[in-house]
């Protein structure tokens, strides 16, 4: 008598493909921002229209997450003061700190280096997890986060080349939105408990939103409104495609094939950033790219892959 094959979960190819969808369409931001720059828009502009588009999206997102399951439910879920303080404070560090030097960041670097720069965040999260609660990193993780690092200086490198002194400057941005957002991840785990990842995305994310439009009327005079149309409409796209579809996409992959698996897919990313870079903006496309962006993939691969080693304390 034969023995049937278990049959695949009948969401992980629907997981599969939200995962991958939502990793294309965030790292297609980088693209769309850098076309934006053509028309002399700056960074505070920009991402203030990103934010204005983006904000009722995210409150909507916020109101459904809170009182989708009705009665006792929502009174339950009445955010208390020190909720409203752990939203503040990580809407503040994961998307308005880490968005504003991300788009700085990019006027100064090409968008293949900006991408495999944010792709480090696993390997910001276990640092920080190491220097706050003392988790242990093994011997695997330290040399698979060397590789890691290895493959962007070798990409940076080549960018200095091409870029000069700005290149440092945009880099360091860059990797100081990593940070930001890594600081997010760490301390996002109580609330997301308590919260829900819906919930707290939409609260924090809409948080964001007004600080960034408040930033800007105070560095920019209202005259600074008026733009290219060709500016509206890139950030109408970048506020849907590429910042509420791909939360929600991903959220709903994590929920089907869990955080992990969805992790792993995310590598597509990276390499649909310098596809795109290459076909839409002319990027330069070389070895020194190629074997940079292998380094970082795998180096980050081992990282979440071995990541219940280094996180226990």
């Amino acid at each position: 008598m034969s023995v049937s094959a278990p049959h695949p979960s009948p969401h992980l190819a629907t997981g599969l493909t939200l995962a991958i969808a939502g990793s294309i369409a965030f790292s297609a931001k980088a693209i769309i921002v850098k076309l934006a720059y053509r028309y002399g828009v700056d960074a505070v502009t920009l991402l203030m229209y990103r934010m204005l588009f983006s904000l009722p999206l995210f409150l909507a997102l916020a109101w459904w997450a809170s009182y989708r399951q009705g009665g006792q439910e929502v009174r339950r879920l009445v955010l208390k003061r020190r909720d409203w303080l752990g939203v503040i404070g990580l809407g503040f560090t994961g998307y308005y700190l880490a968005s504003f030097l991300d788009f700085w960041g990019l006027q100064f670097i090409s968008a293949s280096l900006e991408r495999l720069i944010l792709y480090l965040n696993p390997t910001l999260v276990l640092v920080l997890g190491w220097l706050i609660y003392k988790r242990r990193i093994s011997g695997l993780q330290a040399i698979a986060m060397a590789v890691s690092y290895a493959g962007v200086l070798l990409v940076f490198g080549h960018e200095v080349g091409a870029q000069g002194p700005n290149a440092l400057l945009g880099t360091a941005l860059v990797f100081g939105s990593a940070i930001s957002y890594a600081i997010y991840l760490v301390y996002s785990g109580e609330l997301v408990k308590r919260l829900g990842s819906m919930r707290l995305v939409g609260l924090a994310t809409s948080v964001a939103c007004v600080l960034c439009i408040v930033q800007f009327a105070l560095l920019r005079p209202l005259s600074a409104v008026v733009v290219a149309p060709e500016v509206i409409w890139l950030s109408l796209l970048n506020a849907t495609l590429c910042t509420f579809a791909p939360v929600v996409m991903v959220m709903m992959a994590i929920e089907r094939i869990g955080a992990g698996l969805a992790a792993q897919t995310g590598m597509i990313g990276p390499m649909s950033t310098i596809v795109m870079g290459v076909l839409i903006l002319g990027e330069p496309f070389n070895g020194w790219i190629v074997v940079g962006t292998v380094l970082v993939l795998s180096g980050v691969f081992l990282v979440t892959r071995f990541g219940s080693s280094g996180a226990s304390k």
